[in-house]
This record gives C-alpha cells, sequence and structure tokens, in this order.
C-alpha cells in the first residue's frame, strides 16, 4: 500500500485525474476498476471517479508495487529556448512579454519551443519547479495570444493564483490595451465603435457587420489614433468586448487593415511596405479587480507595460 496526501496545487482534481498522473504506470482500466473495488480510497473510504479532492486528502492505494516503479523522467521543456522575457516576477505569477512568432502552446507543426515550455524550464532551472514533486500540477498560461500577435501573457505559478486569474479575466476585472498600425488614416481621431461579429469555427475566422445578424454577437471596441505618418495610422486600442480577432476584422470592416495581417488585412497593401509581421501588440495590462482576489490582491491597480513595441519604432525610425 502506499499513500498519497493532496497538496493545495491538486486541490480540486477529480480522483481518476489524480491517480492517472500520481501513478503513470497504472492502465486505466486497472484504475478506474480499483476505484470501483475499494482498492484505491480516499481517507480511509471508498471513493468516486468523480470525487472532487480537498488539500489534505489521503489516497491510499493498495495496488502491486511494480506500479509504483519510477518512470524514466525526460522533460520536453528542457528542449525549449531559455530566451524569456520577463516584465514582472513575484512568488506566484510571471508575467511574460511575447514576441510575435512565438506560439503560448503547442500546435500541430511545433510541439517544444513554445512559450508555457520556455516558462517550465526557467522555473524549473531556478528550483521553482519540479516536476517529480507536484502530482499534477504544472505551470500554466491564464491567457493566450495568437502566434502573429505579441504583447503580455500572465504564467501562473500555482494552482490558486491560476485559478484566481481564470476568474478575473472571465468576469473582465483585467484591462488590456493595444497598439497597431493602421493603413490609412482615420475619419475621426478617437471613438467608440459598435459592430456585430460572427465566427466561422471552421475556417477559424470571423466576420463583421454594421447590423445584427443571426448567430452575431456585438462587439465594441474604442480607439484613439496617436500618429499619422505615411499612409499609416499608429492607434492605441481597448476592447470593450472581447471576441476573437476583434480588433483586426473590425478594423479591416471599417477599411483600416492592419499592417501586415494576412488573414483580415489587404495583400496588395502589405506588399506595398514589404511587411509580413502582423502590426497588432497587447502592450498594457492592468489589475482592476472589483472583487476580492484572495492571494493576488496585492495586484489589484497595478499597471505593466511592453516597453518596446517592435513596430512603434520602425514607424518612427522609417524602417517599415
Amino acid at each position: 500500500m502506499k499513500s498519497f496526501t493532496v497538496n493545495g496545487n491538486d486541490a480540486g482534481q477529480r480522483l481518476d485525474k489524480f491517480v492517472t498522473k500520481a501513478v503513470p504506470r497504472l492502465p486505466q482500466s486497472m484504475l478506474y476498476k480499483y476505484i470501483r473495488t475499494k482498492r484505491i480510497k480516499v481517507n480511509g473510504r471508498r471513493g468516486e471517479i468523480s470525487t472532487r479532492l480537498q488539500t489534505g486528502d489521503v489516497i491510499e492505494m493498495y495496488i502491486n508495487d511494480e506500479f509504483f516503479e519510477p518512470v524514466q523522467k525526460t522533460y520536453d521543456f528542457m528542449s525549449a529556448s531559455k530566451k524569456l522575457d520577463i516584465l514582472y516576477e513575484d512568488e506566484n505569477i510571471l508575467l511574460l512579454d511575447k514576441k510575435v512568432g512565438l506560439l503560448c502552446h503547442p500546435d500541430d507543426h511545433e510541439y517544444v519551443d513554445t512559450l508555457i515550455a520556455r516558462v517550465e524550464r526557467y522555473l524549473f532551472e531556478k528550483g521553482e519547479y519540479d516536476p517529480d514533486k507536484e502530482n499534477s500540477f504544472t505551470p500554466a498560461l491564464a491567457n493566450r495570444i495568437d502566434r502573429n500577435t505579441g504583447g503580455i501573457v500572465i504564467a501562473a505559478k500555482n494552482a490558486e493564483s491560476l485559478r484566481i486569474l481564470n476568474q478575473k479575466i472571465k468576469d473582465r476585472e483585467l484591462n488590456k490595451t493595444y497598439l497597431c498600425l493602421a493603413h490609412g488614416h482615420f475619419d475621426k481621431p478617437q471613438a467608440t465603435l459598435t459592430a456585430y461579429l460572427w465566427k466561422d469555427e471552421k475556417k477559424n475566422k470571423v466576420t463583421v457587420t454594421a447590423r445584427p445578424a443571426p448567430g452575431a454577437k456585438e462587439i465594441r471596441t474604442r480607439y484613439e489614433v496617436l500618429d499619422e505618418k505615411d499612409k499609416l495610422s499608429l492607434v492605441r486600442v481597448e476592447l470593450l468586448t472581447g471576441r476573437t480577432h476583434q480588433i483586426r476584422a473590425h478594423f479591416a470592416f471599417l477599411g483600416h487593415p492592419l499592417l501586415g495581417d494576412g488573414k483580415y488585412g489587404t495583400n496588395a497593401l502589405n506588399k506595398e511596405k514589404g511587411y509580413k509581421k502582423q502590426c497588432l501588440y497587447s502592450y498594457r495590462l492592468q489589475f482592476a479587480f472589483t472583487t476580492d482576489a484572495g492571494l493576488l490582491n496585492y495586484l489589484n491597480g497595478q499597471c505593466f507595460e511592453a516597453k518596446d513595441v517592435w513596430f512603434v519604432r520602425a514607424f518612427y525610425d522609417g524602417t517599415l
């Protein structure tokens, strides 16, 4: 028999998920059988597959020793780059300046060198993350940014911080501000725009219309033109609603597609500038909690900015 005590990072998980990660050699079919036959217990009693674990719960496993033999550990994240642009760090979170071209998470084409893998490597080498001592939790990103967009991404170092951040993002208690370069000059120096957006899930592309349409959701986008130069506008943007590709699609709908945007932009205009990199950056993040944030309350009111936005520099030094 071997027992495990649930720590704070593992709390809230289902029993079967916990056991799968804690005893990777145990086949799924046997796992479910052992839970049913009380060979896997929670606090000395029979547990259910869906039992949600609490901090301090003791999981007792009356199973053969062979399943507890250590698995040869190799960490994929150790193959990721060490390059990580950190704007802020404390015991609970990291604020990262993700550059254009870097994936937040693995996809069909890139598995190893992603932002989350770089975070895992950084924390592992720093001694703050040891996969062998965590029954299930791994550092995680609370928000993500498209590969072709740059900006601030939040990484949580523990499960409680991740839970709080996920809820605050859902409740829109974090304010994000963007910078972009758009083709053309706007009629008004600043405005709050309203339109409707419909998403084609299969194509991962959205369509914006001026009037309500079946399946479309309202979008509201606030912008301010900061400067104009060479048929381009440097614009600061706030999303009053957070929809897929909202800035890119909304500005394209207005006739001001973003420079370098291959999906919603205009190829002829992009080729004229000789640019393929998308000029959109989530450069500013403010924590604006209106409800209790638990162990992250100290962040309330704090604001962070990415100082070196590549296309702003190129806009002013004439290298666009």
